[in-house]
Parts: C-alpha cells; sequence; structure tokens
C-alpha cells in the first residue's frame, strides 16, 4: 500500500498565532515555521504560549528540517523553546535568519544549531521531501511560501502573504510562479485565513509614505513614531521622509533597535549618512529637528512607547506638543492597554494620531480578492484554509466553494487532527498530542493549567491560611489555630469575621474522630470544608483555604 502524507498543525488553527504545521511522509518529516502565541488576560504571570511539540519529540530522528516562512515572533517565537528538546536544521531566508539567529545569542544555543540560509528560488531536498522557496509580500522582508513536493504530490503552502504590486523593496510576489505550479498541478493548499473577512485588496504599502509625508510637512514640534519592528519597509518609509525634512532619527526600544541592526547589516535598509542619532544626543537639536521611532504600538507594559506615557523612560518625557504618529492597527485583545497609553499621552498634551485619523497602516495579510487570485492560479485539488481562529477558516471555505471547489475538497482541521492526503483522497485521521505549553520566566511548561487554575482562583477570591499547632502524639491542640488572609479581606476591619473563623476551624478539629487524630490529612480535609461552607454562605465568596499543621 502506498504511503500517505500526513499533514499536522501543532498550532495556528482556531487561533491567530504559534503556528507550527508538520508534513510527514514515510520516515521523513519536514517542520513549517515554529511560532509563539501570547497568553490571554486570565493566564496570569504567563509571558509566552507554544506550542506541545511531544508529536515532535518522539518523532525526533524522523525531522529533516524546520522550514520557516518569515521573522515574525508567530512564526519563529517558539524555536529556542523547542530546540530544547528537538535538534533539526533551520532553513531560512537572510532577514528570517538574522532574527533567529539574535535569539539562538539569547539562549546560548549558537553553537548546537544549524542553521541555512537560503532565497526565493532555492530548492532544499530534505528526505522524500523537497521545500521550494518562493517569493511573497508580507509586512516583513524576505517572507517565502512553500511548494513542498513527495511521491503523493505537491503541496502550496503560503505563509503569510499579501500582493503587493508597488512593494517598497524585493519586488512583487511571485504570482508567475504560483500559475506554473497549478500548470504543473498540486494537491492541496494551505492559506493565510488572517485577512479573509475582508472584501477587495490589501492596500500597498507604499501608501503610507504619503501620510507620513502630509505628518512631518510644516510641522514644527517632536515627532515620536511607533509602528511594529519587524515591518523594516515602514522603518525605511519614516527615515526617508525624516531626512527628507531636515530630521534626524533616534531609536528606543530592544527590538526595534534589533530590527535594525540584522536589516542594516543585510542590506535591507538603506539609512542615509547623518542622519541616525544616538537618543542621548538627539536632545540638544531643536524639537522641528527631532524624530523619534519607538517600540509599544500595542500598549506594552514595557515598551519605550508605554514607559514615555507614564514618565518612566530615563531619556524621554512626553512634552506638550509632542505629535505621536501610532503606524499600526491595534490587534484584538490590546485595545485596552493601547487605550490606556494614548489617554496618558493625551494628558501629558501630545497630539496623537493614528488609523483613524490618516492611512497610517496597511495589513500584512490578504483580503478576499488577493486571496481568490492565488487559488485560482493555484488550482489545487483540496484546500485547506489555516492561520486563523473558527470564523475564519469557515469563511475561507466558504470563498473556495464560490470558486467552484466541491465542498468535500475543502477541509477544516484542528490542532492535533491529522489530515491523511494520498493522490486522490483528503481526509481526517486521528489524533496526536497537541497543545498549550506555557513559558514562565525561565520555566518552559512547568506551569500546567492547575497551576494557572490556582492563580485564577487566587486573583479572584484570595487566600486564606488556617495555623495550628498539634502534638504529634495524641493529636492535642497546642496552639491557634491562627487565621491569615491575603487577597480576601483587610484584616483589621473585619475582626469580628476572623474570630468566627477561628471558631469554625477548632469545630472543625475538634469534629474529627479521636481514632483519626494524628491523621493530619483528615484534620486539614475537615478544616477546609468547613471553612469553606461557612465562608460562602457568609461571604458568597470562595477563597483558597490552605491549612498548615505543625507537629511539636
Amino acid at each position: 500500500m502506498a504511503e500517505k502524507l500526513k499533514i499536522i498543525s501543532l498550532g495556528g488553527l482556531n487561533e491567530i498565532g504559534k503556528n507550527l504545521t508538520v508534513y510527514e511522509y514515510g520516515n521523513d518529516i519536514v517542520v513549517v515555521d515554529c511560532g509563539m502565541g501570547f497568553p490571554d488576560d486570565d493566564m496570569y504571570g504567563i509571558d509566552v504560549v507554544i506550542p506541545d511539540v511531544s508529536y515532535l519529540i518522539k518523532n525526533q530522528s524522523k525531522i529533516r528540517g524546520i522550514f520557516i516562512t518569515h521573522g515574525h515572533e508567530d512564526h519563529i517565537g517558539a524555536i529556542p523553546y523547542v530546540l530544547r528538546s528537538i535538534n533539526a536544521p533551520i532553513y531560512a531566508t537572510r532577514m528570517s535568519a538574522g532574527l533567529i539567529q539574535l535569539k539562538l545569542e539569547e539562549h546560548h544555543l549558537v553553537s548546537k544549531t544549524k542553521m541555512i540560509t537560503c532565497e526565493a528560488g532555492d530548492v532544499i531536498q530534505a528526505g522524500k521531501f523537497s521545500v521550494e522557496f518562493i517569493h511573497v509580500n508580507h509586512s516583513i522582508a524576505d517572507a517565502v511560501a512553500f511548494a513542498i513536493k513527495c511521491p503523493v504530490g505537491t503541496i502550496v503552502h503560503t505563509g503569510d502573504f499579501k500582493i503587493d504590486t508597488t512593494p517598497i523593496q524585493g519586488g512583487m510576489i511571485d504570482l508567475a510562479r504560483f500559475g506554473a505550479l497549478g500548470q504543473e498541478g498540486v494537491l492541496a493548499l494551505l492559506a493565510d485565513s488572517t485577512n479573509v473577512e475582508r472584501p477587495g485588496y490589501t492596500r500597498s504599502e507604499s501608501s503610507v509614505g504619503n501620510s507620513f509625508d502630509a505628518l512631518f510637512k510644516g510641522c514644527q514640534d517632536r515627532i515620536i513614531v511607533t509602528t511594529f519592528a519587524s515591518n523594516v519597509d515602514r522603518l525605511q518609509q519614516i527615515i526617508n521622509v525624516a531626512a527628507r525634512y531636515g530630521r534626524k532619527v533616534a531609536v528606543t526600544g530592544r527590538s526595534m533597535e534589533n530590527a535594525m541592526k540584522v536589516s542594516t547589516e543585510l542590506g535591507y535598509m538603506k539609512i542615509p549618512d547623518g542622519v541616525l542619532m544616538d537618543l542621548t544626543q538627539i536632545k540638544s537639536l531643536p524639537k522641528h529637528k527631532v524624530c523619534i521611532i519607538t517600540t509599544g504600538s500595542q500598549g506594552e507594559t514595557m515598551s519605550a512607547l508605554s514607559r514615555m506615557a507614564f514618565s518612566t523612560h530615563r531619556q524621554v518625557d512626553i512634552q506638550p506638543g509632542d505629535k505621536v504618529i501610532i503606524s499600526a492597527s491595534t490587534i484584538p485583545g490590546n485595545e485596552n492597554a493601547m487605550g490606556n497609553v494614548i489617554n496618558e499621552l493625551y494628558r501629558k498634551g501630545a497630539e496623537v494620531v493614528n488609523e483613524r485619523t490618516l492611512p497610517l497602516h496597511v495589513s500584512g495579510h490578504a483580503c478576499q480578492e488577493e486571496l481568490k487570485i492565488i487559488h485560482g492560479l493555484v488550482k489545487p485539488k483540496f484546500f485547506i484554509p489555516v492561520h486563523g481562529e473558527q470564523r475564519h477558516l469557515k469563511i475561507h471555505a466558504k470563498l473556495a466553494q464560490e470558486m467552484g471547489m466541491a465542498p468535500n475538497h475543502i477541509i477544516i482541521s484542528d490542532i492535533g487532527r491529522v489530515i491523511e492526503l494520498t493522490p486522490k483522497t483528503c481526509k481526517l485521521g486521528g489524533t496526536v498530542t497537541a497543545g498549550k505549553v506555557f513559558v514562565d520566566g525561565s520555566g518552559v511548561g512547568d506551569v500546567g493549567s492547575v497551576v494557572l487554575r490556582d492563580r485564577r482562583h487566587l486573583a479572584q477570591d484570595g487566600m486564606v491560611v488556617v495555623v495550628v499547632s498539634m502534638s504529634g502524639e495524641d493529636g492535642a491542640l497546642v496552639s491557634g489555630p491562627d487565621i491569615i488572609t491575603r487577597g480576601f479581606v483587610y484584616v483589621k476591619e473585619s475582626e469580628g469575621l476572623m474570630d468566627e473563623l477561628r471558631q469554625v476551624a477548632l469545630d472543625a478539629i475538634l469534629d474529627v474522630d479521636t481514632r483519626y487524630a494524628t491523621d493530619w490529612s483528615a484534620i486539614k480535609q475537615s478544616i477546609k470544608g468547613d471553612l469553606s461552607n461557612y465562608l460562602y454562605k457568609k461571604t458568597k465568596r470562595s477563597p483558597m483555604i490552605l491549612p498548615v499543621i505543625m507537629e511539636v
């Protein structure tokens, strides 16, 4: 029986972010992307979320390479964490490789990792697979799609893309290659669904330049611009317009400095001589000669713009009259954080300009008409929408049907589901281990759902600790019970309640059968149960109750 091609998404389905797709044929696996996601509001203390790669660890000997479509965090952010458990070469274009290199240096993994830099047009042989790099447009330089070939057929994996006929650099998306693949025959297309709800076409990156020009022209105040650090073309346009109007540019924010460093070293940014200045020197210049480019377009607490707004930035204070340009759209979930920063900027007398005022941002993702163009060129036998929440995947499936595709040739999968392909069939198979792994500080995966549940419990209802000292010989009460609360009630104002809680705990201890007088777990259970019931009746709250017994 002929081998099937298996496609397994370990991330990036029914969610935005942590994209990771596994292609498996026989004894060979290629992995496309290895991204991270950001924690939800109720994931207290979690820094980032990465895919569960247990399946890859189990099949480590089969992995022939990790192929990266582009250098955004939701496609490369999990690499340093995953490489702790998996040893595989990474294939990426120059810009992506440069950004990954910075991550590997930070995590001391450079010497252990084999990195192969590729460019559009290259074809890499990886076991029974061949992977071809195809140039696409996106909001970061050097983005690619992949044509993945194996004995079962050809799969086109678009990665994040849009069709930009007037990009700032790098040329238009290679539509001719997509068309040629379509003529040769494509078994399945996996396409980006992020912007599928938007009709029409995504505007060109170059259209943003006119808005910057209008804002800089004749402005006598200091200009502060925030945008996504990885959007090199946007940074290039800001620098060009600043230079045109005689302004010096300073950059603040770690990710922005890193992106500028990588892109200038690799030649993706051309900075006119004498335009860049250090933040410490730029202070001495008159306001109309200054432009500061900063991180913080999503209102992140520790970002440079947020620190400026709340007066904790060491070198920049917002002054009345400052013009703050936000050249980014707010990612869903970040609206409150961004709103707080904008309110604070207004409070300090700054003028804030965002995309509601002027076209200051364009998306890096394809809208409906562009998705249809790719679909029409590739002419896939089967279609698998990826990179999106349930509604995105469903709308994308409907779009494919409108283009004449049979519903039974469209597969909407889920994380961990195995899609099995033969030259004539495409169907959902079993499942593999998949899900979220939480990164908390330096710990990876040591905070699980139980710890998170406890954190939520503590955040919502607080904690009551009951401390008692008991005799190890006969279980007699030596001292206590003492009640300590955190995040529950303010003790001084609730002394009456504290006395009642002591009495309830005391009764709970005395209620335990004398035969179990030194069975500490039975006593703890009794204290916990009685206190819990009493508190709920009295306060309608359920704090976490921790009985502590000291044996003397």
